[in-house]
């Protein structure tokens, strides 16, 4: 058992303590009796001195019968350490306004244009086909007499129109806003124009190749 040297003024009497005493060194044990009073102490003198003793703890809850709980206690941590590790958490810093926006119409451009159709059939970047006139075999881009078949070129030639439309809508909008200078907002406004034109038309041209006779 290990034992605690307390250094204390022993003193019996009112007198005693406030005239003052001399120390006392105790031993912090078990509860012993206290005498002829019938009280018990918790210290007891030891080489002339007062010995202090604690009361006794109940062992049933520092210490545990398991042996294997025990194991689990003790084995892991006499074997492995934990590393002392100086990990510094990274800030994520938001993304500016237009690397968002370019993010954003790349995303569109390459889903429009079937960039997942590509991947998955794997259609040849262009085509060929034989002149009924003259018997050469020239090469076309676009797959004409389907609707759900392209070649990679026609899928990006498409991509690209639609992109141009959207962008000539975001230019529309900025061209509206008040704050901007006037020839600003009127080159806004001539270039979304010309974008919606020519993504229109082109569009239009591009479906009558692919589907001969469309809205006539």
């Amino acid at each position: 058992m290990n034992l605690v040297v307390v250094v204390g003024v022993a003193g019996g009497s009112g007198r005693n303590r406030q005239g003052g005493g001399a120390p006392a060194v105790g031993v912090v044990g078990a509860p012993v009796d206290g005498g002829s009073g019938g009280r018990r102490r918790w210290w007891a003198p030891v080489g002339g001195a007062e010995t202090i003793k604690p009361a006794a703890t109940d062992d049933a809850t520092t210490k545990s019968s398991d042996p294997i709980l025990h194991l689990l206690r003790i084995l892991p941590f006499s074997v492995l350490r934990p590393p002392r590790l100086r990990l510094k958490l990274q800030t994520l810093t938001l993304l500016t306004p237009i690397t968002t926006l370019s993010f954003l119409l790349l995303t569109y451009f390459l889903v429009v244009s079937g960039v997942v159709y590509d991947v998955i059939v794997e259609p040849p970047g262009i085509g060929s086909m034989q002149d009924p006139s003259t018997g050469a075999v020239r090469l076309v881009v676009f797959l004409s007499g389907r609707v759900n078949g392209q070649y990679i070129i026609e899928g990006l030639s498409y991509g690209f129109m639609f992109f141009l439309t959207g962008l000539g809508i975001i230019l529309m909008d900025l061209s509206l806003d008040k704050n901007r200078d006037k020839n600003v907002c009127v080159s806004y406004g001539v270039t979304d124009v010309s974008a919606l034109v020519i993504g229109y038309v082109m569009s239009m041209l591009f479906i009558r190749i692919m589907i001969p006779g469309y809205l006539r």
